[in-house]
Protein backbone atom coordinates (compact mmCIF):
# COMPACT_ATOMS: atom_id res chain seq x y z
CA UNK A 1 0.00 0.00 0.00
CA UNK A 2 1.33 3.38 -0.73
CA UNK A 3 1.72 4.83 2.21
CA UNK A 4 3.19 8.86 2.97
CA UNK A 5 6.23 9.21 5.11
CA UNK A 6 6.59 12.29 6.12
CA UNK A 7 10.52 14.23 5.90
CA UNK A 8 10.50 13.59 9.64
CA UNK A 9 10.08 10.58 9.50
CA UNK A 10 11.89 6.79 8.97
CA UNK A 11 10.51 3.45 8.45
CA UNK A 12 12.44 0.80 10.36
CA UNK A 13 12.15 -2.72 10.11
CA UNK A 14 10.85 -4.45 12.26
CA UNK A 15 12.19 -8.17 11.38
CA UNK A 16 9.09 -9.90 11.98
CA UNK A 17 6.55 -10.80 8.36
CA UNK A 18 8.13 -8.15 6.61
CA UNK A 19 6.63 -5.82 9.01
CA UNK A 20 8.33 -2.15 9.57
CA UNK A 21 7.41 1.06 11.78
CA UNK A 22 7.53 4.69 11.04
CA UNK A 23 9.32 6.66 13.79
CA UNK A 24 10.10 10.19 14.55
CA UNK A 25 13.63 10.99 13.00
CA UNK A 26 14.22 13.52 16.14
CA UNK A 27 11.26 12.35 18.72
CA UNK A 28 10.21 9.69 21.03
CA UNK A 29 11.26 6.34 20.01
CA UNK A 30 10.77 2.52 20.94
CA UNK A 31 13.30 0.91 22.94
CA UNK A 32 14.29 -2.56 23.88
CA UNK A 33 11.60 -2.28 26.82
CA UNK A 34 8.68 -2.25 24.42
CA UNK A 35 10.18 -5.72 21.91
CA UNK A 36 10.77 -7.16 25.56
CA UNK A 37 7.45 -6.48 26.55
CA UNK A 38 5.56 -7.61 23.29
CA UNK A 39 7.56 -10.90 23.43
CA UNK A 40 6.59 -11.16 27.06
CA UNK A 41 2.93 -10.99 27.19
CA UNK A 42 0.65 -14.28 25.92
CA UNK A 43 -2.13 -14.18 24.21
CA UNK A 44 -4.28 -16.71 23.33
CA UNK A 45 -6.68 -17.57 19.87
CA UNK A 46 -9.50 -15.23 19.36
CA UNK A 47 -8.63 -13.07 22.27
CA UNK A 48 -8.63 -8.98 22.07
CA UNK A 49 -5.65 -6.70 23.27
CA UNK A 50 -5.22 -3.31 23.89
CA UNK A 51 -2.44 -1.44 24.97
CA UNK A 52 -2.37 1.38 26.92
CA UNK A 53 0.01 4.39 26.15
CA UNK A 54 0.95 2.73 22.57
CA UNK A 55 3.07 5.62 20.84
CA UNK A 56 4.55 4.51 17.94
CA UNK A 57 1.99 1.65 18.47
CA UNK A 58 5.15 -1.30 18.21
CA UNK A 59 3.55 -3.24 20.78
CA UNK A 60 0.17 -4.02 19.39
CA UNK A 61 2.18 -3.98 15.98
CA UNK A 62 4.62 -6.62 17.85
CA UNK A 63 1.77 -9.06 19.09
CA UNK A 64 0.01 -9.59 15.98
CA UNK A 65 2.86 -10.68 14.43
CA UNK A 66 3.56 -13.05 17.62
CA UNK A 67 0.30 -14.03 18.88
CA UNK A 68 -2.65 -15.53 17.45
CA UNK A 69 -4.90 -13.11 18.92
CA UNK A 70 -8.12 -11.44 17.48
CA UNK A 71 -7.82 -7.66 17.60
CA UNK A 72 -5.38 -5.50 18.75
CA UNK A 73 -5.58 -1.76 19.87
CA UNK A 74 -3.56 0.52 20.84
CA UNK A 75 -4.64 3.82 22.75
CA UNK A 76 -2.16 7.08 22.63
CA UNK A 77 -3.47 10.30 23.87
CA UNK A 78 -0.51 12.49 21.35
CA UNK A 79 -2.36 12.76 18.10
CA UNK A 80 0.43 13.06 15.62
CA UNK A 81 1.42 9.57 16.94
CA UNK A 82 -1.93 8.14 16.90
CA UNK A 83 -1.72 9.29 12.99
CA UNK A 84 1.56 8.43 12.55
CA UNK A 85 0.91 4.69 14.04
CA UNK A 86 -2.28 4.27 11.99
CA UNK A 87 0.10 5.05 8.93
CA UNK A 88 2.68 1.98 10.29
CA UNK A 89 -0.33 -0.06 10.54
CA UNK A 90 -1.35 0.30 6.78
CA UNK A 91 2.22 0.06 5.51
CA UNK A 92 2.06 -3.78 6.89
CA UNK A 93 -1.30 -4.27 5.77
CA UNK A 94 -2.03 -4.93 9.57
CA UNK A 95 -5.70 -2.79 8.95
CA UNK A 96 -8.30 -5.89 9.78
CA UNK A 97 -6.50 -6.86 12.74
CA UNK A 98 -4.45 -3.83 14.22
CA UNK A 99 -6.49 -0.25 15.72
CA UNK A 100 -4.96 3.14 16.70
CA UNK A 101 -7.05 5.07 18.99
CA UNK A 102 -6.76 8.96 20.39
CA UNK A 103 -7.44 9.38 23.87
CA UNK A 104 -6.62 9.88 27.46
CA UNK A 105 -6.11 6.60 29.77
CA UNK A 106 -7.97 7.98 32.33
CA UNK A 107 -10.86 8.08 30.50
CA UNK A 108 -10.56 4.82 28.62
CA UNK A 109 -13.42 2.86 30.42
CA UNK A 110 -15.75 5.38 28.34
CA UNK A 111 -14.22 4.93 24.89
CA UNK A 112 -13.82 1.43 25.04
CA UNK A 113 -16.73 0.12 27.79
CA UNK A 114 -15.81 -1.77 30.95
CA UNK A 115 -14.75 -5.60 30.91
CA UNK A 116 -14.11 -5.07 27.10
CA UNK A 117 -10.73 -6.91 27.07
CA UNK A 118 -9.15 -10.44 27.56
CA UNK A 119 -5.38 -8.43 27.50
CA UNK A 120 -3.79 -5.35 28.48
CA UNK A 121 -0.37 -4.39 28.11
CA UNK A 122 1.80 -1.56 29.22
CA UNK A 123 4.77 0.10 29.04
CA UNK A 124 4.26 3.50 30.65
CA UNK A 125 6.30 6.62 31.36
CA UNK A 126 8.58 5.41 34.23
CA UNK A 127 9.34 8.44 36.35
CA UNK A 128 6.94 10.55 38.30
CA UNK A 129 6.32 13.99 37.12
CA UNK A 130 8.79 15.83 39.39
CA UNK A 131 11.46 12.83 39.10
CA UNK A 132 14.76 13.53 37.58
CA UNK A 133 15.91 15.56 34.34
CA UNK A 134 12.62 16.22 31.87
CA UNK A 135 13.14 16.45 28.34
CA UNK A 136 12.47 19.69 26.82
CA UNK A 137 10.49 18.12 24.27
CA UNK A 138 6.78 18.11 25.57
CA UNK A 139 7.05 14.68 23.56
CA UNK A 140 9.56 12.88 25.13
CA UNK A 141 8.73 14.36 28.54
CA UNK A 142 5.32 12.90 28.27
CA UNK A 143 6.63 9.43 27.33
CA UNK A 144 9.14 9.80 30.35
CA UNK A 145 7.17 10.93 32.89
CA UNK A 146 4.00 10.49 34.55
CA UNK A 147 2.60 13.76 33.24
CA UNK A 148 -0.52 12.70 31.58
CA UNK A 149 -1.46 9.74 33.49
CA UNK A 150 0.31 7.97 36.98
CA UNK A 151 0.71 4.82 37.90
CA UNK A 152 -2.34 4.85 39.87
CA UNK A 153 -4.72 6.11 37.01
CA UNK A 154 -3.19 3.10 34.64
CA UNK A 155 -3.58 -0.08 37.18
CA UNK A 156 -6.92 1.20 38.10
CA UNK A 157 -8.26 1.79 34.33
CA UNK A 158 -6.71 -1.38 33.47
CA UNK A 159 -8.86 -3.60 36.10
CA UNK A 160 -12.18 -1.50 34.86
CA UNK A 161 -11.48 -2.57 31.07
CA UNK A 162 -10.15 -6.14 32.08
CA UNK A 163 -12.45 -9.19 31.83
CA UNK A 164 -12.43 -11.18 34.65
CA UNK A 165 -9.76 -13.73 34.45
CA UNK A 166 -8.35 -11.36 31.91
CA UNK A 167 -4.39 -10.73 31.67
CA UNK A 168 -2.19 -7.57 31.96
CA UNK A 169 1.27 -7.14 31.60
CA UNK A 170 3.59 -4.40 31.80
CA UNK A 171 7.20 -3.73 32.04
CA UNK A 172 8.64 -1.10 34.28
CA UNK A 173 12.05 -0.09 36.45
CA UNK A 174 12.61 -2.17 39.06
CA UNK A 175 13.01 0.67 41.64
CA UNK A 176 9.08 0.98 41.59
CA UNK A 177 8.80 -2.79 41.79
CA UNK A 178 6.86 -2.94 45.42
CA UNK A 179 4.84 0.21 44.81
CA UNK A 180 3.84 -1.54 41.45
CA UNK A 181 3.19 -5.19 42.74
CA UNK A 182 0.52 -2.97 45.77
CA UNK A 183 -1.23 -1.31 43.73
CA UNK A 184 -1.86 -4.65 41.29
CA UNK A 185 -3.23 -6.36 44.60
CA UNK A 186 -4.92 -3.26 45.66
CA UNK A 187 -6.91 -2.91 42.42
CA UNK A 188 -7.83 -7.02 42.21
CA UNK A 189 -4.97 -8.03 39.87
CA UNK A 190 -3.18 -10.66 41.08
CA UNK A 191 0.81 -10.61 40.14
CA UNK A 192 1.07 -14.20 38.56
CA UNK A 193 4.83 -14.26 36.94
CA UNK A 194 7.80 -11.79 36.83
CA UNK A 195 11.06 -11.75 34.96
CA UNK A 196 14.06 -9.52 35.68
CA UNK A 197 16.24 -8.09 33.05
CA UNK A 198 20.05 -7.12 33.60
CA UNK A 199 22.21 -5.22 31.49
CA UNK A 200 24.67 -7.40 32.27
CA UNK A 201 25.36 -10.95 34.04
CA UNK A 202 27.13 -9.24 36.87
CA UNK A 203 24.63 -5.98 37.28
CA UNK A 204 21.43 -5.55 39.13
CA UNK A 205 18.27 -5.11 37.29
CA UNK A 206 17.09 -2.11 35.99
CA UNK A 207 13.53 -3.18 34.33
CA UNK A 208 11.20 -6.17 34.71
CA UNK A 209 8.36 -7.50 32.81
CA UNK A 210 5.06 -8.56 34.79
CA UNK A 211 2.11 -10.44 34.18
CA UNK A 212 -1.21 -10.12 36.78
CA UNK A 213 -4.92 -11.98 36.41
CA UNK A 214 -7.58 -9.86 37.86
CA UNK A 215 -9.71 -12.30 40.16
CA UNK A 216 -6.41 -14.40 40.09
CA UNK A 217 -4.87 -16.47 42.97
CA UNK A 218 -2.18 -15.24 45.65
CA UNK A 219 0.65 -17.24 43.73
CA UNK A 220 3.64 -15.67 41.52
CA UNK A 221 6.32 -17.58 39.51
CA UNK A 222 9.39 -16.00 39.01
CA UNK A 223 11.15 -16.96 36.07
CA UNK A 224 14.88 -16.53 35.31
CA UNK A 225 16.33 -13.43 34.52
CA UNK A 226 16.90 -12.03 31.19
CA UNK A 227 20.33 -10.90 30.96
CA UNK A 228 20.82 -8.66 27.75
CA UNK A 229 24.66 -8.21 27.33
CA UNK A 230 27.71 -10.60 27.13
CA UNK A 231 29.61 -7.57 26.77
CA UNK A 232 29.52 -4.16 24.83
CA UNK A 233 27.57 -4.50 22.12
CA UNK A 234 27.25 -7.69 22.14
CA UNK A 235 23.76 -9.33 22.93
CA UNK A 236 22.68 -13.13 24.73
CA UNK A 237 21.46 -15.05 22.70
CA UNK A 238 17.85 -14.78 23.69
CA UNK A 239 17.65 -11.28 22.51
CA UNK A 240 18.74 -11.85 19.21
CA UNK A 241 15.99 -14.72 19.08
CA UNK A 242 13.52 -11.84 20.57
CA UNK A 243 14.62 -9.46 18.00
CA UNK A 244 14.56 -11.79 14.78
CA UNK A 245 18.26 -10.78 14.18
CA UNK A 246 19.25 -14.65 14.21
CA UNK A 247 21.96 -15.86 16.71
CA UNK A 248 25.88 -14.66 16.74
Amino acid sequence: MDVKIMPDERLDDLQINNYHILQKRDGFCFGMDAVLLASFAKVKKGKTVLDLGTGTGVIPILMEAKTPGKHFTGLEIQSEYVEMASRSVLINGQQDKVSMVEGDIREAEYIFGKESFDVITSNPPYMVDQHGMQNENPVKAIARHERLCTLQDLITQTKKLLKQGGSFFMVHRTYRLAEIMHLMVEEGIEPKRIRMVHPYIDKEPNIFLIEGIKGGRSRIKVEPPLIVYKEPNVYYDEIYDIYGWGRR
